[in-house]
């Protein structure tokens, strides 16, 4: 269920859940006010305080492990190399810095059309919490980009990037799949996190007793599914839906159909492959009540960390030669694929909630900030990204700081 506000409500607010005439869940629902709608510019000035309301997780590990090799950050030292090593012509690197809780940007690169969902995110954030001042490199491409080991000369530089892998020292964010669900989740209802869980397709016993697959060919082991769905046809029903990568295995391999991702849930057993980096489409297969069968690999994305094999998923080694062999052991094991498809699905929600996303950006930009060794300052190039004006909807702040005076 979701509510979309379009005023300030300053009592605060009570959402009951009935079915019939009773109560559901821990209905009802009580947010004590003043409560915010979306646009409503209105950061709250104490960042802890803020934390607690959203009930922000004390420690996130992944958070730890990315900072440990910066413990600090020299920002006149990224000035110089970041646009350097990254910001050429094929780059997808943006500059941001924010100072008095207004964000400013300039692009290094060509490919950077993907700062919608950063803009966006931190505009979001900014309208919410008073952000640190901080200067910081998103990169807008697939791949992570920072190589360097810890221990050379010169070290690594704090890059931050939607998706991690073994061999680079990126910081990580949500990816942008998951911030853009996110940022939508607070519009409408469109294909996000939320609506997925509220399309699951049959009951498990209902389901076909199959692993399924369907995406582009962004990965030669995608071919190689489609391959082992013709031989084994009775475990497997896997297809390419789009040819880009191996143009010339079109023919041999056939192209399947598109399928709304809602029905990828009538299928017991969901295949994650990577496709350039780690698949995008992971969080959302976990928040299904499939059982997710997922390839081994060198990438991660922000909430990896937390999840264990043959607790939240059933792992299959990189090359796939043991597919075959796990989906006919969850057919064998029904109870216990059942209740690791629960566990994979249970922790899903509890870390890919919107506040959860919220707190972990925020904690992410609180760490870079610590870490700062000068003052963030706008750059030569560097545009204001204005709040957005929402004329449809009505915003109180009963917040008062230095800040807001021009408002």
């Amino acid at each position: 269920m979701r509510y979309r506000m379009y005023e300030t409500v300053n009592e605060g607010l009570k959402v009951e859940v009935l079915y019939g005439d009773e109560h559901v869940a821990q209905s009802p629902y009580i947010l004590k006010g003043p409560v915010y709608h979306e646009y409503c510019e209105c950061p709250e000035e104490d960042p802890q305080a803020w934390q607690r309301t959203l009930s922000c997780p004390t420690r996130e590990p992944q958070i730890a492990k990315d900072f440990a090799s910066f413990p600090s950050i020299n920002l006149q030292q990224m000035l110089n190399e970041v646009p350097k090593r990254f910001g050429d012509e094929r780059g997808a690197i943006v500059h941001y810095t924010i100072l008095n809780n207004r964000v400013y940007r300039r692009s290094l690169g060509k490919y950077t059309d993907f700062k919608m969902f950063s803009d966006e995110i931190l505009l979001s954030l900014a309208r919410k919490v008073l952000l640190p001042d901080i200067e910081f490199y998103i990169n807008l491409g697939d791949w992570p980009l920072e190589h360097r080991k810890v221990n050379e000369t010169p070290g690594p530089l704090p890059i931050i990037s939607w998706c991690g892998s073994l061999d680079s020292r990126d910081v990580i964010l949500p990816t942008y799949d998951i911030t853009h669900s996110t940022l939508e989740a607070m519009r409408g209802v469109t294909n996000d996190l939320l609506s997925i869980q509220g399309n699951t397709g049959p009951s498990w016993i209902n389901k076909t007793e199959k692993a399924f697959f369907r995406g582009r060919d962004s990965r030669e082991e995608r071919l190689q599914l489609v391959q082992l769905s013709k031989e084994n046809p009775e475990l497997l029903d896997a297809g390419i839906t789009g040819y880009f990568f191996f143009q010339e295995k079109e023919k041999e391999l056939g192209k399947a159909k598109l399928i709304g991702f809602f029905d990828f849930f009538k299928y017991k057993y969901q295949v994650n492959v990577d496709g350039t980096v780690a698949a995008y489409r992971y969080p959302y297969l976990m928040l299904g009540d499939s059982l997710v069968l997922k390839q081994d690999s060198t990438y991660y994305e922000h909430f990896y960390m937390a999840l264990k094999p043959w607790k939240h998923y059933v792992p299959i080694k990189r090359n796939l030669s043991d597919l075959l062999e796990k989906v006919k052991w969850a057919k064998e094991n029904d109870e216990e694929a059942k209740k690791i498809a629960k566990e994979g699905q249970l922790a899903a929600r509890e870390l890919l909630q919107p506040h959860r996303v919220y707190c972990y950006y925020y904690r992410v930009l609180q760490k870079y900030a610590e870490r700062q060794s000068s003052r963030p300052k706008i750059r030569d190039k560097m545009e204001l990204v204005p709040q957005p004006d929402d004329n449809t909807s009505l915003c109180q702040c009963h917040r008062e700081g230095p800040f807001r005076e021009e408002l």
